[in-house]
């Protein structure tokens, strides 16, 4: 779409990026002279892979301030229709109406122009860069907010109330793709599994931030302590456990996976030197694939 403004040029392009072209009218003429009209045909021709960003019109100081203005986009107007279609042109470029208000040459017949600005192929791929436009950032999203407690029904007709971590729901709502995050205080019974009855709030955390987050898809991952080798595959059947649960509770298999790492990725050494450093190589922790 064509824009005309009176104001300012769309960009004010770098010294590096200055590529202009210009053609030269008649006195009060709006037309391209033949001769100009070959000049401008030939930079179309060697211009085929450039786009243009600004189009400027100019006149001489002769005649009113209104009519050169009128002048000006009118001589805009006709060099546009020449190059629309046979040179890329920015979506959002502008057009400037000058008239007489610019830097007067002392030769009249250099006054008398329409400048194009463009990039060459070359310079495209830093458009953006070379023009001043910087990417947004996307927008935080929003926060939302998450219980403190859930009671969950019993198979026999009772309900237990779990009393929730909303930090760490959070924080996992609003990680980003890359990022992991431990489930503290997840626990399994000795060489099994199953999971501690009073480890089950964790999994609700879990599960109300799937619910609630459509778009979180993520990597269960299990790790071991204090054995070198997992000769039970015990990490891998904790982090299915979990798996097992949120897929038991509707989550879709298509935005979970898990795996089992053993002890081959410890935050201490192994052997550990106390039970606090057991703890912590013994962990679930949750890999963000997509959010």
């Amino acid at each position: 779409m064509r824009l005309t403004l009176a104001i300012v040029l769309l960009f004010a392009l770098s010294a590096e990026a200055q590529q202009q072209f210009s053609v030269y009218f008649e006195s009060n003429k709006f037309a391209l002279t033949p001769a100009q009209d070959v000049r401008l045909q030939e930079w179309m021709a060697g211009s085929g892979a450039a786009k243009v960003v600004a189009i400027g019109g100019y006149t001489d100081e002769d005649g009113t301030t209104g009519f050169n203005d009128t002048l000006a986009r009118r001589r805009v107007d006709h060099v546009f229709d020449k190059i629309k279609g046979r040179v890329a042109i920015r979506d959002d470029f502008k057009t400037r109406s000058f008239g007489e208000q610019h830097q007067q040459s002392a030769d009249k017949s250099r006054n008398r122009k329409v400048t194009i600005h463009y990039l060459t192929q070359a310079e495209l791929p830093r458009e953006n860069e070379i023009l001043g436009i910087r990417d947004e950032p996307p927008a935080p999203k929003p926060p939302r907010t998450f219980p403190s407690k859930i009671r969950v029904p019993n198979p026999d007709g009772t309900k237990t109330e779990y009393e929730l971590d909303t930090r760490f729901m959070m924080e996992l709502d609003q990680a980003e793709k890359g990022e992991k995050l431990a489930i503290k205080d997840l626990n399994f019974r000795v060489n099994t599994f199953a999971i501690v009855p009073e480890s089950r709030a964790r999994l609700y955390e879990l599960l109300i931030v799937m619910q609630q987050n459509p778009a979180l898809k993520i990597d269960i991952q299990g790790h071991l302590c204090c054995m070198p080798t997992d000769r039970l595959n015990l990490s891998t059947q904790r982090a299915k456990a979990v798996y097992n649960f949120l897929v038991a509770n509707e989550i879709s298999k298509s935005r979970l996976s898990f795996q089992g790492f053993g002890s081959t990725k410890p935050i201490y050494p192994i052997p550990e030197q106390d039970e606090q450093q057991r703890a912590a190589n013994r962990r679930v922790e949750i890999f963000i694939v997509e959010n």
